[in-house]
């Protein structure tokens, strides 16, 4: 249990002149939440693609299980990134597919289950996430906000993963519902005993779902801390940002 199950050390990568991750160094626990914040441009979003390896680093170490995953065969790190379950910013349905049929795609694709038997799978999943069976045959057109987010997280528990990743799980969401798709997102991960990472601006939803917390400042990680403290932490980047104040060290850098 001492190992991380995900671990990070001097990940660079830079687009152009444009450098976007500086040596991130970052581990995240067995069975422990990680949210991870910073402001637009910071390399949220390439951290997390270039673990999924979405994006190839320029150098640096990513580890799953005490393996990297950027020295691995292409079948071991497929293993490895095959963990990994995902809920989109925004969903991210096919407007083509049922309910159920979206909830059951990865399984279907992975021919871990059946096309008879993934209606029920997926019926099943949707319990699990606060939707009756009644939901499964409707498009995602015919769903409201709240319940698309529902079915997405739905899809991103199916395979019940070990690592499970969410990109700014609130956005578009009233506090109230925002609050709800929270408990279902702690309750689905303890459920699963889930390690998980979390991109989000919102700090009501961060104190929520993270254990943890890392915040991306010029292309690294400029603190880490446990997530209550997110709103109380004396570190001026830190500060600035979850309180939103337009004067501190991140507007003066932008100024530069």
């Amino acid at each position: 249990m001492n190992q991380p199950k995900i671990r990070i050390r001097g990940l660079k990568k830079a687009f152009g002149p444009k450098v976007v991750l500086d040596g991130i160094d970052l581990d995240i626990m067995p069975g422990t939440g990680m949210v991870v914040i910073g402001g637009s441009g910071t390399g949220k979003s390439v951290l997390i693609k270039s673990i999924l390896g979405l994006v190839t680093p320029d150098s640096g170490v990513i580890e799953i299980d005490g393996e990297d995953v950027l020295k691995a065969t292409r079948s071991r790190a497929k293993e490895l990134r095959g963990q990994i379950g995902m809920l989109f910013q925004n969903g991210a349905l096919f407007d083509s597919l049922t309910v159920w049929e979206n909830i059951a795609f990865g399984l279907l694709a992975e021919k871990k289950i059946k096309r008879n038997a993934a209606r029920g799978k997926a019926i099943e999943v949707l319990a699990q996430v606060g939707l009756d069976a009644g939901v499964a045959d409707l498009a995602p057109s015919e769903l409201s906000g709240g319940m698309q987010k529902r079915v997405a997280l739905a899809r991103a528990i199916a395979s019940e993963p070990a690592i499970m990743f969410f990109d700014e799980p609130t956005t578009g969401l009233d506090p109230i519902m925002g609050a709800v798709i929270d408990e279902l997102i702690v309750d689905c991960v303890k459920r699963l005993g889930s390690t998980s990472i979390a991109i989000t601006h919102d700090m009501a939803s961060a104190q929520r779902i993270g254990d943890n917390a890392a915040m991306l400042y010029q292309g690294r990680v400029s603190w880490t801390g446990p997530a209550g403290e997110l709103m109380t932490c004396p570190d001026p980047v830190v500060d600035q940002f979850t309180h939103g104040r337009a004067q501190g060290p991140i507007t003066m850098a932008l100024r530069k």
